[in-house]
């Protein structure tokens, strides 16, 4: 029998890409309170995502439960969600011409258990100008995503290079996910658990 599966997320690009993984799925958000004195980002992404994937399976203990949370880091500075235009130019202008991380908690409650991990890519931004960083601010693309851009919108065009998995940038890491998800016997793509030995690919 499919497990029921209920992402743990409000965020459309997770809802999109679990979705594309062909995993039937609804969406409860949770309510926990992600305030946290950690000041680590990857210790914060994962901590976060385990926070809000236990507060959902304490309303739906038969289910499995997947929730993710995204943490970018700066030169030792945690830039969470823009609060304003002016405060995303600010991050902007800090990611300029600079190499920052990314990191993206996820994590998986089950009747079986807890499983989890944290994926990290680095991302360089190219040298930004005062007319793009302004330009980019007042799309308000960026308000609502850690960070302050969204690389899978307008915010490629800031992006230079990165190194690692482009999906962990979006905010779900999708080995990561995939790996996780068939380890309590979701079906991925149409393989159960088990059908095709993929870890090394992911």
């Amino acid at each position: 029998m499919t497990p029921d599966v209920i992402l743990a997320s409000g965020s459309p690009r997770r809802r999109e890409l679990l979705s594309n993984l062909g995993v039937p799925f609804r969406v409860v958000v949770s309510g926990a309170d992600e305030s946290s004195p950690e000041t680590d980002p990857a210790r914060l992404a994962g901590d976060l995502a385990a926070l809000k994937a236990a507060s959902v399976a304490r309303e739906y203990p038969g289910s499995v439960i997947i929730a993710a949370d995204t943490v970018v880091a700066a030169d030792g500075a945690l830039l969470g969600k823009p609060v304003d235009e002016a405060e995303n130019r600010a991050f902007l202008r800090h990611l300029s011409g600079r190499t920052h991380q990314v990191y993206t908690g996820v994590t998986v409650v089950s009747p079986s258990g807890t499983a989890g991990g944290v994926e990290r890519t680095d991302v360089t931004f190219r040298e930004l100008t005062d007319a793009e960083i302004n330009h980019y601010a007042r799309t308000g693309e960026g308000l609502d995503k850690a960070g302050g851009y969204g690389i899978q919108g307008l915010g490629m065009a800031l992006v230079a290079r990165i190194e690692g998995d482009y999906s962990n940038v979006v905010g779900f890491p999708l080995g990561l996910v995939i790996r996780l998800l068939r380890g309590v016997g979701v079906t991925v793509w149409g393989e159960a658990a088990g059908v095709r030995e993929v870890r090394g690919a992911l």
